[in-house]
């Protein structure tokens, strides 16, 4: 078994060895330009915009064809994406294609001429600032990472870049590697990365398959009962609405068991400790759906500290004097099967330092004897 652990160790565990550990420093650069003119045409409104073909290489093959698109139109919405996929502008060996399309090596993809506009272009080449991630584990196939809490794990509505573009940047021919599994922005702890789509494709297929082990460490409001060990609750997406009556943020919660708008969603609880008047959680999720650790124990009550979007207002205002500034979740424990030697890989993060000194502050070490 291959196991690996970020340095320093929560409250008195006894972690596995530490392989692969290292440190890196992704340096400061900008996106690849000249790929971002060549397809989609260059901030000078001079030059047209030309027709691209691009030949699909092994490792991307079996990857759908919008999400081929839309690694490759960097600075491109996505609905115009979707718009000339349908609309029959894109052709895949000069045939209409549809977005959930599987590309197969040597299919040749025909992208037609594409302008964006400055704003857009100057996002895509926009410079990626220098950070360091702590590096768990590394080989040919992957690179697991240790991601602080505040950092997006790729850019998005209103983020410009998140830790993926900054990986992809740190190395030469990284433009395909691909997050495996997300982690909210507030959340630390250990993420995934395939450096190749061979290795995605397997890694996908295990946390698909529930042949994983994903395990989080959850600090919550109040004393969590011993014997409620399980949640198997429905969730649903939903927008708030603005006081304009436009659609506002996303958010998830709980459904009735028979209401066909929801997604089931099983997650695992162990008491760890108690700490105080709250108690750590040893947090499992056997599916991964948007924000399930979160409101799975808020709703029976006890909601994550720190959590802004489904914790206690006052009680999170009135941690924040004591010293707990974010949300206390964080990415434990990872298990997987390595998707070249099919070797069982664990691996473990302690708690970052904020929240290692927020339970210290909160319930002391007991002095040796």
């Amino acid at each position: 078994m291959v196991t690996g652990s970020a340095a320093g160790a929560p409250w008195g565990i006894d972690l596995t060895a530490v392989l692969g550990h290292a440190l890196i420093s992704l340096k400061s650069s900008t996106w690849n330009k000249p790929l971002v003119n060549n397809i989609i045409g260059t901030a000078d409104a001079s030059v047209s915009p030309q027709v691209q073909t691009l030949r699909v290489d092994e490792e991307s093959a079996g990857q759908r064809l919008d999400n081929f698109l839309l690694r490759h139109l960097k600075g491109v919405p996505k609905t115009h994406v979707y718009r000339i996929i349908r609309s029959g502008e894109v052709r895949v060996n000069k045939g209409r294609a549809a977005p959930d399309t599987r590309l197969a090596a040597e299919d040749m993809v025909r992208l037609p001429p594409v302008r964006v506009s400055a704003r857009a272009l100057d996002k895509a080449q926009a410079i990626v600032p220098q950070r360091d991630f702590d590096v768990m584990l590394e080989d040919a196939h992957l690179i697991v990472v240790n991601k602080p809490a505040g950092l997006a794990v790729h850019g998005g509505s209103g983020v410009s870049f998140g830790v993926i573009e900054q990986i992809r940047q740190s190395m030469p021919h990284a433009d395909q590697f691909e997050l495996v599994h997300r982690l909210d922005r507030e959340t630390s702890g250990i993420l995934l990365v395939a450096k190749k789509r061979s290795a995605l494709k397997h890694l996908q297929t295990q946390f698909r398959e529930r042949a994983t082990d994903k395990t989080y460490l959850a600090l919550v409001r109040g004393i969590w009962p011993q014997r409620q060990k399980v949640i198997d609750l429905p969730l649903q997406k939903f927008l708030l609405t603005n006081g304009d009556g436009s659609d506002g943020e996303r958010r998830v919660r709980v459904v009735a068991p028979n209401d066909l708008q929801g997604m089931r969603a099983i997650t695992l609880v162990k008491v760890a400790r108690l700490v105080g008047d709250y108690t750590l959680l040893e947090v499992t999720i056997k599916t991964g759906r948007t924000h399930q650790i979160r409101v799975h124990l808020a709703s029976l009550g006890h909601p994550i500290l720190g959590d802004d979007k489904y914790g206690d207002y006052d009680l999170n205002k009135a941690l924040q004097k004591t010293g707990l500034r974010r949300m206390f979740l964080h990415a434990w424990k990872l298990q997987f099967r390595h998707p070249a030697s099919g070797e069982p890989v664990a691996l473990n993060a302690p708690l970052p330092p904020e929240l290692q000194s927020f339970i210290d502050h909160v319930a002391p070490p007991t002095p040796p004897v």
